[in-house]
């Protein structure tokens, strides 16, 4: 047992064995006053750039891409399965083959999918819409590094694996748990998903990720997320309780262990978000709308993989398509251009009835300027085209290498504003209030009337952590910049956090799980 963390849990709640909502919902302790948990809905008219007619033209770009270009598949399960279905193969060895398919058979299968899904983690309260107009965002992930303006740069650790498990678990406004929101490099890699997700699954009550790295890493979670929801095989299979993300090796070609993650959990009923990643310039033609249809080729043809294993099984596509920096090959993240292909790419995800997942990136080195307006734009982006899921919603810095504490505190401040735009705008008599024009008149104002009166500690988004203060006040008070102000949150919400409940029965369960395949070895290190 490890009493960083069992020392710390409250004596769960009586009504549920998966825990409640009493720590998990509240509106903020002494650290912030935040919104309370909310699954968003977008209800703007998404921006479409492109015309009916060339919306018709990338999906013809796409279907012409599968049908004359193909797609290498590195997984010969998967090749055996498209050939049992009479896609051409050829180019084989015993490792991979290129799969060209027929668009009658891609649109047979894309129409299997279902449009719509949910997640439900251990804790029912904390189920998450995909789909629809629904949006949810989600931590950030992957980086190996990690930085506060306090100790600087750094490696990944699970100390700090810990406290960014503990950021998303805080805040309302992050609804899943993705991937490692930093990966702990003092961790094995053979046995570094099972102390990661033991983390996860106690640190927070919300969604979780499988990374697609090896059979066992797969596996290993699947059980643990059924542990901790105290689920039978049947009830796991039965409905979507976590999920994966795989990334296309642009361009054109699908590696074994993400295929191999999609189809295990294709047949478990768990879904999979596919998502190349393709650079314009560089991994993708360097125009948008090659970019984008090769983005969907490498997306439809997986999707059609998974309900070829599972009809109706949940799945959704992504967005990662950007540009690079011309002048060096770098990647650039939050750009114009990374804007227009989300928009573009998000006309396509409702063509086809799917579900699109996009992030919130930048390639700023410092929680500056710069890092704030790409994550503006990234999430603009994301706003105007329709994207259910966000990835890397809060924390992300240097294109992905780092995450960073303080960014994490001001992309949530930036995830509340959007949730508050968001909101639907009322026009009864109330919100009229001819009532209230005509009691001020003229010259006079509406501080003191009733209507204001009943309205204003409610009427407006208040920030936890823009300061609103004139010049004067601020400067008195220290002149603190907004990374300073954040350094402070996130040490506060780190000082009082408390995990979610969880019975001592199910954790020791995941204890000893954990413990008896540490002892077989965990997972190999190579495919």
């Amino acid at each position: 047992m490890d009493p960083l963390i069992s020392d710390a849990v409250p004596t769960p709640p009586k009504r549920s064995k998966r825990g409640g909502r009493a720590a998990n919902m509240r509106r903020g302790g002494a650290a912030i006053a935040q919104m309370p948990w909310e699954i968003p809905i977008n209800t703007d008219r998404p921006t479409e750039p492109l015309p009916a007619e060339g919306v018709e033209a990338i999906h013809d770009g796409t279907m012409r891409i599968l049908e004359e270009v193909g797609v290498e598949f590195l997984n010969i399960e998967a090749v055996e399965i498209f050939r049992k279905e009479g896609c051409l193969i050829d180019n084989e060895t015993p490792e991979s083959a290129r799969v060209r398919f027929g668009r009658d058979y891609i649109m047979e299968k894309v129409a299997l999918a279902p449009s719509q899904f949910t997640i439900t983690p251990r804790n029912p309260d904390r189920v998450i819409e995909i789909g629809g107009k629904h949006i949810v965002f989600g931590n950030v992930s992957s980086p190996p590094n990690c930085s506060d303006l306090d100790r600087g740069r750094r490696i990944g650790d699970r100390s700090a694996y810990r406290d960014f498990l503990k950021l998303t678990q805080y805040f309302n406004c992050i609804h899943f748990a993705g991937g490692y929101p930093v990966e702990p490099m003092d961790l094995h890699p053979s046995i570094r998903h099972l102390d990661c997700l033991y983390d996860k699954l106690t640190l927070t009550d919300k969604v979780v990720h499988a990374y697609s790295l090896g059979t066992e890493r797969v596996e290993d979670v699947i059980e643990m997320v059924r542990i901790a929801g105290q689920l039978s095989h049947d009830e796991f299979d039965a409905r979507p309780h976590m999920y994966t993300n795989i990334n296309s090796t642009s361009p054109l070609k699908h590696d074994w262990p993400m295929i191999d993650g999609l189809m295990r959990l294709a047949r478990r009923g768990q879904p999979t978000i596919i998502t190349p990643f393709t650079l314009a310039g560089a991994m993708s033609p360097i125009t948008l709308a090659g970019t984008v249809a090769q983005s969907m080729a490498e997306s439809l043809c997986a999707v059609a993989l998974v309900q070829t294993i599972n009809p109706g099984c949940p799945v959704a596509i992504g967005t990662f398509s950007s540009n690079v920096d011309m002048k060096t090959g770098a990647p650039a993240f939050g750009t114009p251009d990374y804007m227009r292909t989300t928009q573009m790419t998000g006309q396509m995800a409702r063509h086809y009835g799917l579900p699109l997942r996009a992030s919130n990136t930048c390639v700023s080195n410092a929680p500056d300027n710069q890092a704030t307006w790409e994550s503006s734009n990234s999430l603009f982006a994301a706003i105007t085209s329709g994207v259910n899921v966000v990835y890397h919603a809060a924390g992300w810095l240097e294109g992905g290498l780092c995450a960073s504490y303080e960014k994490f505190i001001m992309d949530c401040e930036q995830l509340q504003q959007l949730i508050a735009y968001m909101k639907p705008v009322r026009w009864d008599a109330d919100e009229i209030a001819l009532d209230a024009i005509a009691e001020v008149g003229q010259g006079g104002h509406f501080f003191g009337i009733q209507h204001t009166q009943d309205r204003y500690e409610s009427a407006f988004y208040a920030p936890f952590l823009s300061d609103w203060s004139n010049f004067e006040n601020w400067r008195d008070r220290g002149s603190v910049q907004t990374a300073e102000r954040a350094n402070k949150v996130w040490k506060s919400i780190l000082a009082e956090f408390e995990p979610p409940p969880m019975d001592q029965a199910i954790r020791e369960e995941l204890e000893d799980f954990v413990a008896r395949r540490k002892q077989e070895g965990g997972a190999p290190t190579d495919f």
